[in-house]
């Protein structure tokens, strides 16, 4: 990887639907030049998809909320079963395996505190799996980026 790699990097983090010419453009390359690079990023999995970011609240989904698990009992059974619970729900964004009390970091996204209550009452709680749930409803957003710092690689060699 080198500088022109990292400033393809950062345009496409604010823009994933520039063209190889705009993103060229940016970068100051040829577009055949950019378009072999951003193959390459995406082969070695660097860049991982392009998607659409869709709103929440545009959509009526009111009520973030982090829900952290504590399960039952502590076996690689137990967790599979438990990722297979979060897999199949679409409410939930996403979900962490942590160190410390709590077991998993659940992010869900639900229409109304009436859909969260359910969720929690009838599929969370009398899941085996699952001992202990406490939720955090979301009041106000501070601050929302899927952007990645890239500040640490600031280091690599400038082109040629």
């Amino acid at each position: 990887m080198d500088a022109f790699d990292l400033r393809m990097l950062q345009a496409l983090q604010d823009d994933g639907r520039l063209t190889n010419n705009d993103l060229a453009e940016r970068v100051g390359l040829s577009a055949s030049q950019c378009s072999r690079r951003r193959a390459a990023l995406e082969e070695s999995g660097v860049i991982v998809s392009y998607h659409a970011h869709l709103s929440r609240e545009a959509l009526g989904l009111d009520v973030l909320v982090y829900v952290q698990v504590t399960l039952a009992t502590h076996s690689p059974d137990n967790a599979r079963r438990f990722k297979e619970l979060v897999d199949g729900l679409d409410e939930v964004q996403e979900a962490y395996s942590l160190t410390g009390d709590t077991d998993y970091l659940v992010k869900l996204a639900v229409p109304t505190l009436k859909v969260l209550s359910r969720l929690l009452a009838d599929v969370f709680l009398p899941h085996p799996t699952v001992a202990h749930v406490r939720s955090s409803i979301v009041l106000d957003r501070v601050k929302q980026t899927n952007r990645l710092p890239l500040q640490h690689l600031k280091g690599i060699r400038p082109p040629d």
